[in-house]
C-alpha cells in the first residue's frame, strides 16, 4: 500500500557472507485545506484532529490553505547474513516539529523466530486497513500506528512480545513499571484475511509520597475479504480499557490519555473505534473509499469533579483516493478527506481537504 508497504525494487549488493539491499522512495505530498489549516504542524500534509476549530470558533477561521512537502522521503537498508540473521535499519524525514530532520522508524535484528529491536509493535495489523495517501491514515485502524521497541517471538501464524510501555494519565506522569505485553494470530482462509490481538499494560502513578496502578487491557480484530478479483473489502474494530494509547487517532489526535486521578486512585477510560472500507479496480488504477471512527467515554471523569470539557469525545475521519501507476515504480494519487470532531462539552467541528501525492519507488 502507497505510504505503508514495502518498496517495488532494491538496489543489491553481495558479498560471501552478506546481501545488503538499499531501498526507499521519493515522495511528494501536497494538500488544499478547504476550511481551515489542519496539517500546519504534522509534516506530510496530513491532517490534525486538533487543529481543527469547534464551536463558535468554528466559522472564525479563514478558508483555503495549500501547502506541500517531501518529508515522508524514506531510505532503508536491510542485509542478511549467512548465519541467517537479518538487520534493518530505516528513516524518514519527519522529524522535528514541521519535518525536514531524519527520523528513525525501524533499527532490529531478525533471527529465526526472534525479533530484538524497533519496528512495528506485534498489536498492530495492516489486513484490515484501506489505503490513503495521508500518512497518519483512518481513525479506528488496528492497534498501535507505530513502531516501538520490543523483543517478539514467533511461532507459525502467532507471535508473543514485551513491548516498551505507552501508558498516560491524564495531567499526571504516568510510572511505567512493567513491559506491556502483547499476543497477535494471524491468518488466512480462501479468500478471507483475518488478525486478532490483545495485550496487558500497568498504569501506574508514584508522586513519592503516593502510588496506586490499575490493569489496562486492548484488543482489536481486523478483516478483509477480496469479493472479486477488483473489489475487497477490509476493516477493523478496537475495544480499549487503560490502554487508549493503542487506540488510533483518539484523544485529541494520535492517541488519548489511559486513566485519571481520582484522588490517590488510578481510574481506566475505556475507549473504542472502527472503519469500514472498500477498494475496486477502476481503469488503470484503484478507487477506495472508507471511514473511521474512535470513541472515549469521560462520563466517570465527568462524574469525579474533573474539567473534561474540551477534551475529544469522537474522532472521524472519511477518505476517498484513486490511484495509479503511470510507470514502473511510480505512483500517483489524489483525494479528498473529510475531518470530524466532537468535544465532551458537546461543541463540533469538521474540515474538508484535498490531497495529491507522487511517490518513486527504488
Amino acid at each position: 500500500m502507497m505510504g505503508l508497504a514495502n518498496p517495488a525494487s532494491a538496489i543489491e549488493f553481495k558479498t560471501d557472507d552478506a546481501t545488503v539491499d538499499i531501498y526507499g522512495y521519493a515522495r511528494l505530498n501536497a494538500s488544499y485545506d478547504i476550511d481551515e489549516d489542519i496539517s500546519k504542524n504534522t509534516g506530510t500534509r496530513s491532517g490534525d484532529f486538533s487543529q481543527i476549530n469547534t464551536g463558535a470558533a468554528e466559522d472564525s477561521e479563514a478558508s483555503g490553505y495549500f501547502g506541500a512537502d517531501a518529508v515522508q522521503s524514506r531510505l532503508g537498508i536491510t542485509t542478511k547474513l549467512s548465519n541467517g540473521l537479518k538487520i534493518n535499519v530505516e528513516g524518514d524525514f519527519r522529524g522535528g516539529s514541521s519535518g525536514g530532520q531524519l527520523r528513525l522508524r525501524h533499527a532490529y535484528g531478525q533471527y529465526k523466530n526472534w525479533i530484538l529491536g524497533r519496528t512495528w509493535s506485534n498489536y498492530n495489523s495492516f489486513v484490515g486497513n484501506t489505503s490513503v495517501l495521508e500518512m497518519d491514515g483512518v481513525a479506528g485502524n488496528a492497534g498501535l500506528y507505530n513502531r516501538t521497541a520490543q523483543v517478539r517471538y514467533t511461532t507459525g501464524n502467532f507471535s508473543v512480545a514485551v513491548e516498551d510501555p505507552k501508558s498516560k494519565i491524564l495531567d499526571e506522569s504516568s510510572k511505567n513499571g512493567l513491559p506491556t505485553l502483547t499476543a497477535r494470530y494471524e491468518s488466512k482462509a480462501g479468500a478471507l484475511k483475518y488478525s486478532t490481538a490483545a495485550l496487558l499494560q500497568e498504569v501506574g502513578y508514584d508522586d513519592g509520597n503516593t502510588d496506586d496502578s490499575a490493569l489496562g487491557f486492548a484488543v482489536f480484530g481486523a478483516a478483509k475479504y477480496q469479493l472479486t478479483d477488483d473489489l475487497s473489502i477490509q476493516g477493523n474494530v478496537n475495544y480499549t480499557d487503560g490502554a487508549n494509547g493503542y487506540l488510533w487517532r483518539s484523544g485529541t489526535n494520535y492517541y488519548g490519555e489511559d486513566a485519571y486521578l481520582n484522588g490517590d486512585s488510578v481510574e481506566t477510560i475505556e475507549g473504542y473505534s472502527a472503519n469500514l472500507g472498500a477498494t475496486l479496480n477502476v481503469g488503470p488504477g484503484a478507487l477506495s473509499v472508507v471511514y473511521g471512527l474512535t470513541s472515549m467515554d469521560w462520563d466517570d471523569a465527568k462524574e469525579d469533579g474533573l474539567d473534561v470539557a474540551d477534551k475529544h469525545e469522537r474522532n472521524t475521519n472519511a477518505f476517498i483516493t484513486y490511484k495509479w501507476s503511470p510507470l514502473k515504480s511510480v505512483t500517483l494519487g489524489v483525494e479528498y478527506g473529510r475531518f470530524e470532531v466532537k468535544k465532551v462539552s458537546g461543541d463540533e467541528g469538521d474540515a474538508n481537504r484535498l490531497m495529491f501525492a507522487a511517490q518513486y519507488n527504488f
